[in-house]
């Protein structure tokens, strides 16, 4: 696996107690949308969080000039160190890793499962995908909490505006539909929700990413509507 030498080049809230880190593309990383790197703060301040690593999802595009990761504060060391990291702090690379990616097959409908920091491999995909106008047939469920907790929910309705062939399904799993006028899905990913937007179950490939919890609530999901236990493809964000 090949280190990498990068600079935080900003750092952007984007919902709330999520924050997105933008950071300098090495020269010569190639990576594919889906696929995850291991970031330690190899340069950073001295102390205890010099060294650290964490592993995210990139969820830029594989054309954007910028590296992107997300996560939520939380209240460990790597998220505090990193939360305070001063802008042009120097960082280290490892990756890219996985195969959590888009298959080659347009005649198969990709659906996307995501729970909250989870839409990260999804973001790249669907960015590239749109970019490079990719004739997947994709169906997006994304669930959160509340409104305010959904990331890059602006650029996911944005994205839908500019593919023909994706379809936004929002989901908020503790909030009545009666809020603030939401058109968007309430409640857990279900059999009904899912032959509400995808009428033909069968025949899909199914990515699932998202807390622990999530991912295997979602896999019994599918399951019962009897979607092959090969057509699915599941990434988990423990400890996200």
């Amino acid at each position: 696996m090949i280190d990498y030498q990068s600079t935080l080049l900003a750092r952007t809230e984007v919902a709330e107690g999520t924050m997105a880190f933008q950071l300098e593309k090495p020269k010569h990383f190639v990576f594919k949308a889906g696929q995850y790197i291991d970031l330690t703060l190899s340069d950073s301040q001295p102390g205890p969080s010099n060294g650290l690593t964490h592993t995210f999802s990139i969820a830029s595009s594989p054309l954007d000039e910028a590296l992107v990761v997300t996560t939520r504060v939380r209240n460990t060391l790597f998220k505090r160190a990193i939360s305070i990291l001063p802008i042009g702090s120097g960082v280290r690379i490892e990756g890219p890793m996985g195969s959590f990616g888009l298959y080659k097959n347009t005649a198969r409908p990709a659906i996307f499962l995501a729970g909250g920091i989870g839409i990260a491999p999804f973001l790249s995909m669907l960015s590239f995908a749109t970019e490079e106008k990719l004739r997947h047939p994709i169906v997006l469920f994304y669930a959160n909490r509340y409104l305010e907790d959904a990331a890059f929910i602006d650029e996911l309705w944005k994205l839908e505006r500019a593919n023909p062939r994706f379809r936004f399904v929002p989901i908020l799993t503790r909030t009545d539909k009666n809020y603030r006028g939401w058109k968007g899905e309430t409640g857990h990913i279900s059999p009904d929700m899912l032959l509400t937007h995808v009428r033909i179950l069968r025949g899909a490939i199914y990515y699932i990413a998202g807390p622990p919890t999530m991912v295997a609530a979602a896999r019994r999901t599918l399951s019962e509507v009897g979607v092959d236990e090969d057509d699915v493809r599941t990434e988990e964000f423990a400890g996200y």
